[in-house]
C-alpha cells in the first residue's frame, strides 16, 4: 500500500476492539470531549466495538488491560496531538489513527514546523520568536502592525492574540507565555483564510472562512454563529488545486500522515502562506474536516470509519500483502 493510499476495511470486525481517546488534560479538553463523543456514536452506528477512554479519568492502564486492537485518537492539544500518546500506544502495540510520533511532534510545534516548511521552500507566514524581554519596537519594525502572537505548542487559538498597537505587545506575549515558554509573533496576512482537510492522501474540498471577529479565535471556531464557511471556496479551479497541492506538500513535509488539516491564508499579493498543520483536527458540529468531507459526499459516520482505517499502518497495525486494498 502506498503511504498516501487508502487501505479499505470492509467489515467492522476487522477493526477489533477500538478505544476512542477523548478528553485528556490539555487546554483543549472540552473540544476533545465533543469530538470524541461524536466519533464514538458514529463508530457504534457502523457496528464497531468502540469504547470511550479518557486518559485523565480512566488512566492508560485500561488501554493495556482492555484488549484494544487500536485507538481512534480524538485527544486535542498536548499529550494527545504532540506524539506523547502515539509513542505510548506504539510501545504497547496498539495501532493508532493518524500521524506517528515524529509527524505529530513536529506539527504540534509551530516553530519547528515553520522552520521545516521554510527549509523545504514552502511559503509560511514570516515570524519572530519572542519572550518577555523582547523589545516591541524591534518586532513592529520587522513584522509591522497588526500582528499575531501565539504559543508555539497549543491549538484551537488557545493563548493567541491579535496586536494592533505596539504597547499591547508585552501583554499579548505574557498571555501566550501562560500556555508555553515558546512564543511566536507572526505577520498579519490580509487575504482570505482557507483550510484544506486531508484524508488518506487526498485533499477534500477547500473551505474559506469568514468571521466578523478580530480573527478566527476559539469563540469563532466553536461557539459563534456569525462565522461563515464557504465551500465551494470561491477560488478558480486552478487556484484551488494549487492550494490543495500546497497543503499536501506541507502535510508530508512535517511527516504527518493519515488524516489532518492544513490552515492557510493569502497575503496582500494573493500568495498562499501556510499557517499550521493539524494532525488531530476537531470532529465537533462546528469542525472543518466533517464539513469538507460532507462536500465530498462523505457523511460523518463514513468519515469516522475512514479515519479509523488510517490505523492500519506500520508494525502496530499494517496488514500488507493481498489484504491491502487501495481505492
Amino acid at each position: 500500500m502506498s503511504p498516501r493510499g487508502r487501505q479499505a476495511v470492509r467489515t467492522p470486525e476487522e477493526f477489533g476492539r477500538v478505544a476512542v481517546l477523548l478528553g485528556g488534560d490539555s487546554a483543549e479538553r472540552a473540544v476533545s470531549l465533543s469530538s470524541g463523543r461524536a466519533v464514538l456514536a458514529a463508530l457504534r452506528a457502523r457496528g464497531i466495538d468502540a469504547h470511550p477512554v479518557d486518559p485523565r479519568d480512566d488512566g492508560l492502564a485500561v488501554l493495556r488491560q482492555g484488549g484494544f486492537a487500536r485507538a481512534w485518537n480524538a485527544l486535542h492539544g498536548r499529550g494527545g496531538e504532540d506524539g506523547t500518546i502515539q509513542g505510548w500506544l506504539a510501545a504497547e502495540g496498539v495501532a493508532c489513527t493518524g500521524s506517528d510520533v515524529l509527524g505529530s511532534a513536529i506539527a504540534m510545534d509551530k516553530l519547528r514546523s515553520k522552520q521545516l516548511l521554510a527549509g523545504a521552500g514552502l511559503p509560511t507566514a514570516p515570524f519572530l520568536v519572542v519572550d518577555a524581554g523582547t523589545r516591541a519596537d524591534t518586532v513592529v519594525e520587522t513584522l509591522g502592525l497588526p500582528l499575531f502572537v501565539k504559543p508555539a505548542r497549543e491549538g484551537s487559538s488557545v493563548g493567541m492574540s491579535r496586536v494592533d498597537r505596539a504597547e499591547d505587545l508585552p501583554g499579548a506575549i505574557a498571555a501566550a507565555l501562560r500556555y508555553d515558554d515558546s512564543v511566536l509573533a507572526e505577520i498579519f496576512l490580509s487575504g482570505g483564510e482557507y483550510t484544506v482537510a486531508l484524508l488518506q492522501g487526498e485533499a477534500l474540498p477547500v473551505i474559506r472562512i469568514e468571521t466578523p471577529r478580530a480573527f478566527y479565535d476559539y469563540e469563532a471556531k466553536y461557539h459563534a454563529d456569525s462565522t461563515r464557511y464557504h465551500c465551494p471556496c470561491g477560488l478558480e479551479a486552478a487556484a484551488e488545486r494549487d492550494l490543495a497541492a500546497l497543503a499536501l506538500a506541507a502535510f508530508e513535509t512535517v511527516g504527518a500522515c493519515g488524516w489532518g488539516r492544513v490552515d492557510l491564508m493569502l497575503d496582500a499579493a494573493g500568495r498562499a502562506q501556510v499557517l499550521e498543520v493539524n494532525t488531530v483536527p476537531g470532529m465537533t458540529d462546528h469542525s472543518l474536516v466533517p464539513m469538507a468531507a460532507a462536500a465530498a459526499g462523505i457523511d460523518f459516520d463514513e468519515l469516522a470509519w475512514r479515519v479509523l482505517e488510517t490505523s492500519f499502518k506500520g508494525a502496530a497495525g499494517y496488514r500488507g500483502g493481498a489484504d491491502a486494498q487501495e481505492d
